[in-house]
């Protein structure tokens, strides 16, 4: 019965962890892809992403926005 029990944790743990990677992968895109626009444009993209205004790289920035969007998700 609790072998039972440890397998539904962790097949729940392990679905909650690629749903996760899913929301951060297409989030990281979508951001990316934002940057990039406002990068080639020339405008001043990392202040439309919070916690990115300080960082110096595009993928830095856009993991530093990303990360802030995740935390208000969970």
């Amino acid at each position: 019965m609790a072998q039972t029990e440890i397998a539904i944790a962790k097949s729940a743990v392990q679905e909650d962890a690629r749903t996760y990677g899913l929301i951060f992968a297409v989030s990281f895109l979508v951001l990316l892809l934002i940057a990039l626009c406002g990068q080639l444009l020339g405008w001043h993209w990392r202040s439309w992403l919070p916690g990115a205004e300080g960082v110096k790289s595009i993928f830095g920035g856009v993991k530093a926005g990303v990360y802030t969007f995740m935390s208000h998700l969970l």
